[in-house]
């Protein structure tokens, strides 16, 4: 990926967030002729397509795999297998559990080699990308849009792809008295989203889960688990993802780290062996896992104001290829835009 050190920058569009549509989203618009810059206010991209380490093993913490319906990301997935980034996991679901023949809707559910962050790692490495850049406000200059960063950037753009979960956008805005229409503003404002409580954990031992290594049980406290080494992404060791349901999620999102590993380990005892033991464990709040509402769209082009678009997953698909088909979508919306 490309890096920068200027302070200061002039360029076509500003993508704020390196998950999945940002990318996506660069990508396209940079095909296109436009000088785009990513900021990312965390270390690394991808967003909830997030893989971590612990001890030898890694296990995805965010999004566990994905399938398509649409032709136009299944050209990306082609690419992508071609290439030996994605693989194919498993097919349908049947009482509640991932099962390996073409049953249930039939869909693969694919799954990326190495970890979900793999994907995303591919589509930064020609974008310069900005990690680290916590935004803090958002103003109209003139025709485009003045962007400042707690690190003292500011970024002058013609155009700007807010990706964020909605209501971080919105508080960017907010905080530049930035003139959203009140059309605009009530339909942001009816997106919202449910958190999740994710756990990784390395054991040593015996563990039940029936093929091919996941079960999903929306209605129980631990509505995914999963074992990373037989979903293919962690030859080394066996990390275990566990999430637990959306509305306990909520429930018990600020209760201590502590506390949490003492739920994840009561509800995780029937599917391990007598003799099995938890030799590290990793706690991950997501405050926007689930979008609950979504935008009837695939973007949102802002009105009145300088070129705007909103792109996410919950904007009109709260799966991967959803987040995919919107960051597409809100390239095109942007590309499209006459220039004053």
């Amino acid at each position: 990926m490309i890096t920068a050190t200027e302070t200061k920058q002039t360029i076509d569009v500003l993508v704020v967030g390196a998950g999945f549509a940002g990318l996506l989203a660069a990508n396209q618009l940079q095909a296109a002729g436009q000088s785009v810059v990513v900021a990312e206010k965390a270390r690394g991209v991808g967003g909830r397509l997030a893989t971590w380490r612990l001890g030898p093993g890694r296990g995805d913490t965010g999004a566990q795999f994905f399938t398509v319906r649409e032709p136009q990301f299944q050209q990306f997935v082609a690419e992508w297998q071609q290439a030996g980034l994605v693989f194919e996991w498993s097919r349908g679901w049947a009482d509640g559990s991932a099962v390996s023949t073409n049953q249930g809707d039939g869909y693969p559910r694919y799954a990326i080699s190495g970890g979900m962050t793999a994907v995303p790692k591919h589509l930064a490495a020609n974008l310069t990308l900005h990690t680290q850049t916590k935004l803090t406000q958002i103003r109209v200059a003139g025709d485009g849009w003045e962007v400042l960063a707690e690190n003292g950037r500011t970024y002058q753009a013609r155009a700007l792809l807010l990706t964020p979960p909605v209501p971080q956008s919105l508080a960017l805005l907010d905080a530049g008295n930035v003139p959203l229409t009140a059309a605009d503003r009530a339909a942001l404002e009816k997106v919202s989203y449910a958190p999740c409580l994710a756990g990784l954990f390395w054991v040593a031992g015996e563990v039940s889960l029936p093929e091919p290594g996941g079960l999903q049980r929306p209605e129980a406290t631990i509505s995914w688990l999963a074992d990373n080494r037989r979903k293919g992404i962690s030859a080394e060791a066996q990390i275990l993802t566990a999430h637990v349901n959306p509305q306990l999620s909520r429930l018990w999102y600020e209760a201590p780290k502590n506390e949490l590993v003492g739920i994840f380990m009561r509800e995780l005892r029937p599917f391990l062996g007598k003799t099995a033991t938890v030799k590290a464990h990793h706690i991950h709040k997501w405050r926007y896992a689930l979008p609950t509402a979504l935008h009837p769209e695939r973007t949102l082009l802002a009105a009145g104001l300088p070129p705007l678009a909103f792109a996410g997953d919950a904007f009109n698909g709260p799966r991967v290829e959803g987040a995919a088909l919107s960051g597409l979508a809100a390239a095109d919306a942007l590309i499209n835009t006459p220039t004053e």
